[in-house]
């Protein structure tokens, strides 16, 4: 039997309430008013709802991607455990948050788990925010690397994560690259060479093709993007600030080697 209920729309409730009761008031001009009220309400409360569930996607899809990496080398260490417990600390998960955390960590480690299926719904959410999704991919890098280094099996899966988020694979390597030399400089050694030019735009998110006009719009696009508050104020932690401030800091050095090898200003 064919279900004929009527449902209303939730982005509709505040228009119609603040409607019906400007009417009631007084009247045309005021069901107006009474409307243009309700649909500011609507607005906000899709905003936080928009923000509640990019949050929500967010930690779920990362852990389970989590989970997956560490896994992938055929077991999860005590180190990567431990690095898993740190992370949710210094993310600031709540009780509920963390106990989703924690299963969604434990799904990632099954063998049948669909890291590209799980990834979709996050990448819908976020196709128009490119920075979030380079943030996500970065954090499993790190903790990729959480037991000392980055198998090949756990590089395999953060290359299918980059390919699921739609990440260019030259942006991978420029992130793998910026561990490589952080944990170089870490052990206190010289740490790898000076970056190549297509290392710095892949940074950027170009490639050799590119423009000094479009190293230029690409640089004002992405520190604009990864401008902390920004992030915060997609219902991240302040623990994302801190990485958005390194993201922001490599930007400006390859901006700035760019300029320097290309002879522009």
């Amino acid at each position: 039997m064919a279900d004929n209920s009527f449902t209303i729309p939730r982005n509709w409730w505040g228009k119609l309430i603040g409607g019906v009761l400007g009417m009631l008031k007084g009247g045309f001009a005021s069901l107006v008013v009474g409307i243009l009220i309700g649909h500011m309400v609507d607005r906000l409360i899709a905003g936080l709802y928009s923000k509640e569930r990019l949050r929500r996607l967010f930690f779920n899809a990362l852990f389970a991607c989590l989970g997956h990496i560490n896994k992938a080398d055929g077991r999860v260490s005590e180190a990567e455990i431990r690095s898993a417990k740190e992370l949710m600390r210094r993310l600031q998960l709540s009780e509920s948050e963390r106990a989703a955390a924690i299963e969604a960590f434990n799904h990632g480690k099954q063998a049948a788990f669909d890291m590209e299926g799980e990834l979709q719904e996050f990448l819908r959410f976020s196709r128009t925010r490119p920075d979030l999704r380079q943030m996500f991919l970065e954090v499993l890098l790190d903790g990729a690397s959480s037991d000392g280094d980055i198998s090949p099996p756990e590089q395999v899966v953060l290359q299918r994560a980059a390919r699921a988020l739609q990440i260019p694979p030259a942006m991978l390597q420029a992130m793998f690259n910026a561990f490589v030399n952080a944990r170089a400089g870490n052990a206190g050694t010289s740490g790898s060479s000076t970056p190549s030019e297509s290392q710095d735009l892949a940074v950027l998110g170009l490639d050799a093709r590119a423009s000094d006009q479009d190293v230029k719009r690409a640089y004002r696009k992405l520190v604009r993007q990864y401008h902390p508050d920004r992030l915060v104020s997609q219902g991240l932690p302040e623990e994302m600030m801190e990485r958005a401030k390194a993201r922001v800091r490599d930007i400006n050095l390859a901006y700035d080697r760019l300029k320097q090898t290309r002879g522009f200003k």
